[in-house]
């Protein structure tokens, strides 16, 4: 199929990495190699630390990092994409790096488990155990508890909507924005861009069915089984969920859920502010020299800006 994509957007994609979820073993071998090529951020001024934390019978990985000279006590607990089945906190360094540079604050990311190894709830509750960590740590951290903000992309969107709702119902730890970047939401693979978007660059709609499959079990997905903390498309009660951003992405499958998702928090009395940005497909502000790219990463620094109290 053909797309209108954004003239900047469409010369990158004959030289964008093609992603394989069918054959785990090469997909996850190939994002190390994109990871090792990569140029490593620098990183002077800054204290990063890895720190473990018991969880139910295992560890949760977790990285912190933290500026020289913070510009406000609040923090950002960021949970990296992959489609529930790549990704590490090396993935991760990049964009922590520069949030923290940007933002003057401390920034927490999680290293959950990943499927198939282990599915729902395994890595939610990674997520979860780690967010308990940074807020019973805040005080050590120099971080103001009521203002931790929450960041997920992708697949990471689907775990940071769940942790909202599993920390509202389990009166965990209060999270005080939550922002939401082209989210995987909704497992039901229903929505008109889920069943158009079947070839589009790094994201479209059998990478999706793999995805899920692998994070819920085969056959599962599109079933009564599912739970609103596993796709968070499912919930029926968003009330007294965190204020929250949601970027989608006009030629990516998971842009409509995106949408639902925000039109139905703002239906349940949640704050929300939604940003559909033209051209653009899953992944693409990684093409970083183009208009629409950094118009994207402006508008994400000023809502991060805004929320931690800048």
């Amino acid at each position: 199929m053909v797309y209108a994509f954004d003239p900047e957007l469409a010369t990158a994609v004959p030289a964008l990495p093609v992603t394989d979820l069918g054959d785990l073993a090469l997909a996850r071998a190939g994002v190390r190699e994109l990871r090792d090529r990569l140029p490593r951020p620098d990183t002077a001024g800054l204290r990063i630390d890895d720190v473990r934390v018991p969880g139910d019978g295992h560890e949760v990985a977790l990285r912190v990092y933290r500026p020289a000279r913070p510009r406000t006590p609040a923090a950002l607990y960021f949970v990296h994409g992959g489609g529930f089945v790549v990704g590490d906190l090396d993935v991760a360094l990049v964009p922590c790096v520069e949030l923290v540079r940007a933002l003057g604050i401390v920034v927490v990311s999680v290293d959950y488990r990943l499927a198939p190894e282990t599915r729902y709830p395994g890595p939610l509750e990674d997520v979860y155990t780690g967010l308990c960590w940074l807020a019973g740590h805040a005080d050590e951290l120099g971080v103001d508890p009521r203002r931790i903000v929450t960041y997920g992309i992708s697949s990471g969107g689907c775990l940071s909507g769940g942790l909202a709702l599993l920390a509202r119902d389990r009166g965990g730890p209060p999270i005080a924005y939550q922002f939401l970047n082209a989210p995987v939401l909704d497992d039901r693979l229903e929505t008109p861009s889920m069943r158009e978007f079947v070839d589009t660059p790094l994201w479209n709609r059998p990478q999706a069915e793999i995805s899920w499959d692998a994070y819920l079990g085969p056959g599962v997905r599109a079933t009564e089984a599912v739970p609103c903390y596993a796709a968070p498309a499912r919930a029926t009660d968003l009330s007294g969920l965190p204020p929250a951003y949601v970027a989608v992405k006009q030629f990516d499958p998971l842009r409509d859920e995106g949408i639902a998702y925000a039109v139905a928090m703002q239906a349940a009395g949640v704050n929300v502010e939604l940003h559909l940005f033209p051209g653009t497909f899953h992944g693409s502000a990684r093409c970083t020299d183009a208009a629409i790219s950094r118009r994207e990463q402006e508008e994400q620094l000023a809502v991060l800006r805004h929320v931690t109290g800048r």
